[in-house]
């Protein structure tokens, strides 16, 4: 069994990737964890080394190879905005999952995350803007959604779960 999470940052895909895999006794695969270990230095420092453009590339040639691997898959937040990407993950045979939140719900969880200064930087107006502008591309791509923002990792991963059973009979 596979699926693929997709959603904004703060939505828990890396969380709810994590738990899920234990729950499905399979691996868990972060597409940005594949991208630091591919190119040997942080995301952060790819932006600043060679661009959004190559990451975008790197970002791209993570997702074809690990179509093939199986497990959970999360996804970085802007994955499915490219659209190479965006069509890869609307073919795709593999349940993909959007977790949604709310951008207030964003800005409590990354409050104190080091990793995203995105979220800072933004603040609560530029990241319903962003969120606003992905919205439309994540609910294409996704079989169903789930919203996390009143929901325990558990009980995000239960409700994944369910709809799993019911959607892809016998698949889990």
């Amino acid at each position: 069994m596979k699926a693929i999470l997709v959603g904004f940052m703060g939505s828990g895909k890396t969380t709810v990737g994590n738990l899920l895999a234990q729950r499905l006794g399979m691996p868990y695969h972060d597409l940005d964890d594949i991208i630091i270990q591919r190119a040997g230095k942080s995301i952060q420092q790819i932006f600043d080394d060679n661009g959004e453009a190559a990451f975008r590339q790197l970002e791209h040639e993570a997702l074809v190879d690990s179509m093939a691997d199986n497990g959970i898959l999360g996804t970085g937040g802007g994955t499915p905005i490219q659209l190479t990407n965006f069509e890869i993950l609307r073919q795709s045979q593999i349940p993909v999952v959007l977790l949604d939140v709310l951008p207030q719900t964003i800005m409590d969880r990354l409050k104190d995350d080091t990793q995203r200064p995105l979220a800072r930087e933004l603040g609560l107006t530029g990241l319903v803007d962003l969120k606003g502008q992905r919205d439309d591309k994540y609910e294409a791509v996704s079989d169903f959604r789930i919203a996390t923002d009143r929901l325990t990792p558990l009980e995000v991963v239960d409700e994944i779960t369910k709809k799993l059973f019911v959607n892809q009979q016998n698949v889990i």
